[in-house]
């Protein structure tokens, strides 16, 4: 990472750090960049942004926010520059590799300015894998899934920018009011028809900053998420388990659609995800949380919940397929030869979160994997150890929260969004019954 004083070209002089204003020929004032060496200063930046990012050594967003830490004179648009340059180049890193390769220079350099011609490119008769910036394991199991016109489209729609979705809190807010509070701050937003609380912002502002957001009318989550709540259809004064709450996301939209009565247990492993689901939990008024930290699926304290679940989601640890958009760098980072230990850890988590039901209660198992491994593999292996549990298909359970849900988001009664035709992430989900 170059030295700091290096972010000088991106301000005047005088507001770096330790530096004293130098006058200019009139004696009057610090003389400005010309923006020429603006433009060289947020280039040297930029690349050593994505030099570093490109080790893959962890998450892009991680990486990211450190880089934006060690350098705070880059403004808010160059920092929004950058982070759309770096994850361009991250969606695309092997298109653009392949096409860098005639050019000179260190690597980062020559990602960056095939990066600025990606509206002339050619890429006529390049093999779908290079095309398609995906990684060989990946291209190849996605050929097996999906026919080539299938796998084209998914592939595009892998390569664009995710949207911003935000999920409105009904502990705070309906829909209509939730709007009405963003475009009084000036931010746009259209309600989705896919999720009933889900609204689309236009562009990317500052929602961190906004009233709506600071006092939890909304949350920050992609509609297909937001329907992994629904699926799971939480009646006021349930029991509710998030076997796998993580972030707690999910648990949050579980919370609402309970309407603060009930409990919704919210477990996981991580101590400290769980820790830092509180302040979420303190802005959205949701009382009805229990954060519930146990050190694996087969802890004994998960007995005490045994059999008393009126609905348990699990949304499994997964290889993340389905988010490849919003995190690029997991088709980069993810080893392949992880997904027969991922897959023994589906089916155990599964089976341990299955007892919790109560008889009569719903199961909800989820991933945002496109790998048939890790969805339909699974959900036949729980079918064949778990006889008379039955599928309640998607789309009538989702209907009955007036949820009406594509005819192509339903494959064998399972929940099936894919990126290119439903405008979400990718998610697969199954939803059993247990026997009364």
């Amino acid at each position: 990472m170059k030295p700091r004083a290096s972010t000088a070209k991106l301000m005047p002089r005088a507001s770096v750090a330790g530096s004293k204003p130098r006058p200019s020929r009139a004696g009057s004032a610090a003389r400005r960049p010309s923006r020429g060496e603006a433009s060289q200063g947020f280039d040297q930046l930029a690349q050593t942004a994505i030099g570093e990012m490109l080790k893959l050594t962890e998450p892009a967003d991680q990486h990211l926010r450190r880089f934006f830490a060690a350098h705070p004179a880059m403004g808010r648009a160059d920092r929004g520059r950058l982070a759309e340059m770096a994850y361009d180049i991250l969606r695309q890193r092997r298109l653009y590799a392949h096409l860098a390769q005639t050019g000179s220079g260190p690597l980062p350099a020559r990602l960056v300015a095939v990066h600025r011609a990606r509206e002339r490119l050619i890429t006529d008769g390049l093999a779908p894998a290079v095309r398609l910036s995906l990684p060989d394991w990946l291209a190849e199991r996605l050929a097996t899934a999906f026919d080539p016109a299938a796998l084209e489209s998914l592939g595009a729609a892998l390569l664009r920018p995710a949207p911003l979705d935000l999920r409105v809190n009904l502990l705070k807010a309906d829909p209509a009011a939730a709007l009405a509070a963003l475009g009084a701050e000036g931010i746009e937003a259209q309600p989705l028809a896919i999720a009933p609380l889900a609204l689309r912002v236009e562009g990317k502002p500052a929602l961190e900053r906004t009233a709506a957001f600071r006092d939890g009318l909304v949350e920050v989550q992609d509609a297909g998420s937001q329907l992994l709540a629904h699926l799971v259809a939480p009646r006021r004064g349930q029991t509710v388990v998030d076997f796998c709450a993580g972030a707690g996301g999910k648990t949050l939209a579980l919370a609402s659609l309970l309407r603060g009565s009930g409990q919704v247990f919210a477990c996981d492993v991580s101590s400290a995800r769980l820790s830092r689901m509180r302040a979420r939990l303190a802005r959205s008024r949701a009382s009805n949380v229990q954060p519930f930290g146990i050190d694996s699926e087969r802890d004994p304290k998960l007995d005490r919940l045994a059999g008393r679940a009126d609905a348990v989601l699990v949304d499994a640890p997964c290889s993340g397929t389905g988010t490849l958009r919003r995190n690029p760098d997991l088709k980069w980072r993810f080893d392949p030869g992880s997904l027969p230990a991922l897959g023994a850890s589906q089916r155990a988590i599964l089976t341990a979160a299955a007892r919790l039901v109560r008889p009569g209660g719903a199961l909800v198992y989820a991933t945002c994997s496109l790998l048939p491994e890790e969805n339909d593999a699974v959900r036949r292996d729980f079918e064949r150890d778990h006889p008379g549990w039955v599928v309640e298909p998607a789309a009538g359970c989702l209907a009955r929260q007036s949820v009406r849900l594509p005819p192509t988001a339903e494959v064998s009664g399972a929940l099936a969004l894919r990126t290119d035709l439903h405008g979400t992430d990718s998610f697969y989900a199954v939803r059993w019954l247990r026997p009364a």
